[in-house]
């Protein structure tokens, strides 16, 4: 009769913690508070860590610092408009002076100068030119005995530099310039879904450390209530003194790995509090999320969908326009040759508005060059390099294609299997909680051994932490191809995101 008394208490208290472990894995509504502990999701997480956490943050400075230098570019299209002057300039020195008849003296200097210019430049981005519109006053006092005032107008000009045979800048800017800010998008789109992954590991750790930490405390308290029980068979004669002794062993063993838990669970949900931004002495209680996406994904789809939105073929295009570009630069330093013209008007007179009357024509027309003669191959040598160079990229780009198409194609196929993986964690678990329930309930009346039991409780550890870590590895798979491919399947919609109000 003892022997049944104590089964039915051992029972009962196995109803009730088995009552309150289907408690913590209930889903409750976000910011839900138990204890001192406050429920998030995983969808929650990943939320929170896209918009608090440091990994958020890097990836939108970095945002941040292309949309400047893409603006910056833009900026360089348009007319520029500035203001020179010199306000004033004053001198009084002795300069040198030759006479007739070629001998040197010093005659004194003493006056006062200032001088303004305003200008309207326009690049040309067709040439790679840049031309101008001009307008300046200059003015001149001579100080002293006889002072007197000059004044120097020019009313108009229009000046015109242009390179002749050499890169056109302005041009291959236009070509490089849009990429490597798509490039940007992409990159923080992809960041963002990398946070999320972020947040996953994090969570999952947390998760795996709360299941070992409440698999630990059933265990205990199986323990000492199976300790209690085998103490009292034994003075009844019905098990050994090494059973009794087994059953010792496993409590302490239990209490051990209770405390190795305690610990493992306060470092993940610290290390998970700092990511989210929360204070370190926030307490989280992580849910099992128990709805997944059930989207198939294949290879040709996802593979499409990443040379489309991935920064990848941003960058491997971008890196080819830069090698060709240096090769065109290293061809147009061979020999350089620049045009430089300016046609207008001026005027000069004592008076400010007499400078602006009887106008005389001004123009200058200049052509440089700079033509090597003997460089020993230096210039040539440039451009071999230049084009060895490329053909190097025309490598890289193709081996990083096989590359990016081949993780595309392990993280599929790894996603495809992982749903039926996980189905069967989840069965599996199902039943090595029932088995060891039942094996608890027939050692109790003495039908199997303690090693039997024992087997049935290590099985059922491992089930339960093989299910949470199926779990981690699908969602682990999901957010990096939605971080490759930049797309949503559960939606079916393109992964976007607003810039202009982000930035």
């Amino acid at each position: 009769m003892k022997v049944y008394l104590l089964l039915a208490m051992y029972l009962i208290g196995a109803s009730v913690h088995s009552a309150f472990g289907q408690d913590i894995a209930t889903a409750l509504q976000p910011d839900q508070e138990r204890g001192t502990g406050m429920v998030l999701t995983l969808d929650e997480v990943m939320m929170r860590a896209r918009s608090h956490s440091v990994d958020a943050e890097v990836a939108l400075n970095q945002l941040r610092s292309s949309y400047w230098a893409y603006r910056s570019y833009r900026a360089e299209l348009l007319p520029e408009m500035t203001f020179t002057g010199t306000v004033p300039s004053y001198r009084k020195q002795y300069s040198p002076y030759m006479n007739d008849a070629g001998s040197y003296s010093f005659v004194p200097n003493n006056y006062l100068q200032m001088n303004g210019e305003v200008s309207v430049a326009q690049n040309i981005w067709l040439t790679g030119g840049k031309v101008a519109v001009n307008t300046s006053l200059d003015f001149y006092r001579q100080l002293g005995e006889g002072a007197f005032n000059r004044y120097m107008s020019i009313p108009v000009a229009i000046t015109l530099s242009q390179p002749i045979f050499g890169v056109n800048n302005i041009k291959w800017d236009r070509k490089i310039e849009p990429v490597r800010y798509e490039e940007a998008k992409a990159q923080f789109l992809s960041a963002s879904e990398d946070v999320a992954h972020t947040a996953i590991n994090y969570y999952f750790s947390l998760l795996m450390a709360k299941e070992n930490h409440m698999i630990a405390l059933q265990n205990l308290d199986n323990a000492s209530r199976l300790y209690e029980v085998a103490k009292e068979k034994r003075e009844m004669g019905r098990i050994s003194q090494n059973d009794l002794l087994q059953m010792e062993l496993n409590l302490l063993n239990a209490k051990s790995d209770l405390t190795d838990c305690e610990s493992n669970l306060k470092s993940n949900m610290f290390q998970l509090c700092t990511f989210l931004d929360y204070d370190s002495n926030t307490m989280i209680e992580p849910e099992i999320p128990l709805d997944v996406p059930d989207v198939e994904i294949n290879y040709a789809d996802a593979l499409e969908k990443a040379l489309a939105n991935n920064k990848f073929a941003k960058t491997m295009l971008r890196a080819q326009l830069e090698a060709d570009y240096e090769v065109a630069k290293a061809k147009g330093a061979q020999r350089e040759i620049s045009l430089f013209a300016q046609i207008g008007y001026t005027g000069t007179n004592h008076d400010f508005a007499g400078s602006y009357h009887n106008l005389r024509d001004n123009q200058v027309v200049e052509i440089g060059f700079e033509i090597p003669i003997l460089d020993w191959g230096r210039r040539k040598g440039q451009v071999k390099v230049a084009e060895s160079n490329r053909k190097l990229v025309e490598s890289q780009v193709r081996q990083e294609n096989m590359n990016f198409s081949q993780n595309i194609f392990i993280l599929v196929e790894r996603y495809g299997n992982q749903l039926r993986q996980l189905q069967t964690a989840k069965r599996a678990d199902e039943i090595a909680q029932q088995r060891y329930a039942t094996n608890v309930e027939t050692y109790l009346i003495g039908k199997i051994s303690t090693l039997d039991l024992n087997d049935s409780r290590v099985k059922k550890d491992e089930a339960r932490r093989e299910y949470v870590n199926e779990l981690y590895l699908f969602w682990s798979y999901y957010y990096q191809i939605r971080s490759l491919t930049l797309w949503n399947f559960e939606k079916n919609c393109g992964i976007d995101a607003d810039f202009e109000k982000i930035l």
